[in-house]
């Protein structure tokens, strides 16, 4: 399982390390030390929290646009048949949905709680793992 530590559930979050240690304090996220004694979270779990804080930003008049757009998010649903799959990702206050092969989920390893970057041109969202 995907764990992540404390300033990485932050910066997904979109708050402060401070905020993320506040709500490992008042039981809000489960949190244990790694192998290395550093404190961490579980994905799954820093993925159902950034569901509940996203709230859609105000998108006012735009000025100018970009066809590249690339967000990373955690995945927090992943949907296999044979063939396909569908996969969910919070990214911020956007939740950003991409059907692809099973192969390519599989061969990403992808899971609920791991971190991902949709990168986004027209109608297609293409998944990648950061490095």
């Amino acid at each position: 399982m995907t764990q992540l530590r404390i300033a990485d559930a932050a910066e997904l979050l979109g708050v402060s390390d401070d905020t993320v240690r506040r709500m490992v304090e008042s039981k809000r996220l489960a949190a244990h030390p790694d192998d290395s004694g550093r404190l961490v979270v579980a994905g799954a779990q820093v993925a159902a929290l950034a569901q509940e804080l996203a709230r859609p930003a105000h998108v006012g008049p735009v000025a100018d646009e970009s066809a590249r757009n690339r967000m990373c998010g955690l995945v927090t649903a992943v949907t296999k048949d044979k063939v396909m799959a569908q996969v969910e990702l919070q990214c911020g206050p956007f939740r950003v949905v991409s059907l692809m092969s099973r192969e390519a989920v599989d061969d990403l390893g992808l899971e609920v709680g791991s971190v991902a970057v949709a990168s986004i041109k027209s109608t297609n969202v293409v998944i990648g793992v950061p490095q």
